[in-house]
């Protein structure tokens, strides 16, 4: 079985030793992303955990598209928040996002956790599992 590193310039870079994604088989795994602004590479709305929602999931869906697959094919998507206040204006973004890129309504999984993130700004993070036709 193959193993193919995605990368694309839609989305922010890594910042530390870890690809955008990984695809192996039919399995894409995304690797957890912020709120970035991938074409000036800074965080971007601070204190807004819904604008950063939004931004993080349209990285997590660049690097679907680049490893061939899209939000329809994602199995599931792991959240991490760094304050249960942030629950609901997160959970109102992924949701607006999720009915407009999955049309039929088959929702993929999720799990939400909170945790420390890596930057004082990130209010949040979220990574993606999604099988790909091979």
């Amino acid at each position: 079985m193959s193993t193919t590193v995605v990368s694309t310039p839609d989305a922010p870079a890594p910042a530390h030793t870890f690809s955008q994604a990984i695809r192996k088989g039919g399995l894409l795994q995304v690797s957890g992303q912020g709120p970035m602004d991938p074409a000036t590479a800074t965080y971007i709305a601070p204190g807004d955990v819904k604008a950063q929602t939004l931004r993080t999931l349209e990285n997590v869906r660049a690097i679907l598209e680049a490893g061939g697959a899209s939000v329809a094919d994602v199995l599931m998507f792991r959240v991490y928040l760094t304050d249960r206040a942030h629950f609901g204006a997160m959970n109102e973004a992924y949701g607006e996002f999720v009915a407009q890129h999955v049309p039929d309504g088959s929702l993929p999984a999720r799990t939400t956790v909170f945790a420390g993130l890596p930057h004082e700004v990130m209010l949040v993070e979220i990574d993606a599992l999604a099988v790909v036709a091979d």
